[in-house]
């Protein structure tokens, strides 16, 4: 007798298409990839890179999730629910190896030490062209930033 095949329910086979089809995040730095969540990237995406959260320490993400009505300079708010679930989602997955365990200043990953000795090569004029304006604008330079792939084979620095 060939046994009977049990079907999933259609939510976990919906959440199950979602995550593998989700933008992969290189968790600290590459090597291994981590899913990004779809409300992450579609809520903090909407405006930015929707960075990896290995990229800083949990206290820091507490820290910017815990004032997103003055998100550097801007009203990021959310409602409640969204903000506990993309809450406990960056916590659990947070840096936690030696390089990013530190917080940094404004909890800014542009002025981390790692994030600086990454981009110590990185011209002043570099920062300043019309289309990189700032260290944080990820994407000017990391082609695959939207997807979370920050190795170095997909650089192209604008000229």
């Amino acid at each position: 007798m060939i046994p009977a095949l049990s079907l999933r329910p259609r939510g976990a086979v919906l959440a199950a298409l979602l995550v593998a089809t989700a933008p992969l995040a290189w968790a600290d730095g590459g090597g291994r990839a981590a899913p990004l969540l779809p409300q992450y990237q579609q809520e903090c995406g909407a405006c930015h890179v929707a960075y990896p959260p290995s990229l800083m320490p949990a206290a820091s993400w507490s820290r910017l999730l815990g004032k997103l009505s003055a998100h550097f300079g801007t009203d990021a708010s959310l409602d409640a629910a969204t903000l506990q679930t993309l809450s406990t989602w960056v916590q659990s997955q947070a840096g936690s190896n030696r390089r990013v365990r530190e917080e940094p200043p404004q909890d800014r990953i542009t002025r981390s030490t790692w994030f600086e000795r990454e981009h110590r090569e990185v011209s002043q004029a570099t920062w300043k062209l019309p289309a990189v304006k700032s260290p944080a604008n990820c994407a000017a330079c990391h082609t695959q930033a939207e997807t979370g792939d920050y190795r170095e084979r997909n650089i192209r620095i604008p000229r």
